[in-house]
């Protein structure tokens, strides 16, 4: 009989280094939420980036990271973001999202409900012309 494997432990310092060098993948979870929340991947890496740790699910072998949107130099929202690491030298960005209450840590109950793509819907409606980005690059919301 062979022993139970035993999840690794991963801080955000170590997985840092792979989203920089770009290994990572958004899940479609976090798209969706960006998509409707209103903020960019870019804006989920700066997260990761310069965020800070809130908590670790060691069984999942994931970790719950806080980090900030600042479209103003007066302005920061928080910003939330799961991280899972089960993969060796990668990163899955499973979702994010803006968090009613910020600094709460959320439990693993809480995140598997919101992994289950959230059990209200949230409605999106297009306005304008379909081919349109959905979130202007960085560099129109600077003019």
């Amino acid at each position: 009989m062979t022993a139970p494997k035993r999840p690794r432990i991963r801080t955000l310092e170590e997985l840092r280094p792979l989203v920089k060098e770009g290994r990572y993948r958004l899940g479609s979870h976090a798209a969706k939420h960006a998509a409707c929340e209103g903020f960019s991947e870019q804006d989920i890496v700066t997260a990761i980036l310069y965020g800070r740790e809130l908590m670790r699910y060691v069984q999942d072998e994931r970790l719950l990271a806080i980090g900030y949107i600042c479209p103003s130099p007066a302005v920061r929202i928080p910003l939330h973001v799961v991280l899972e690491y089960k993969k060796p030298r990668w990163v899955d960005i499973v979702t994010a999202f803006i968090p009613a209450e910020p600094h709460r840590v959320v439990s693993r109950a809480r995140l598997a409900e919101c992994l289950r793509h959230d059990r209200h819907m949230t409605r999106s409606s297009w306005h304008g012309p379909r081919a349109a980005p959905l979130v202007p690059p960085r560099a129109e919301l600077s003019r």
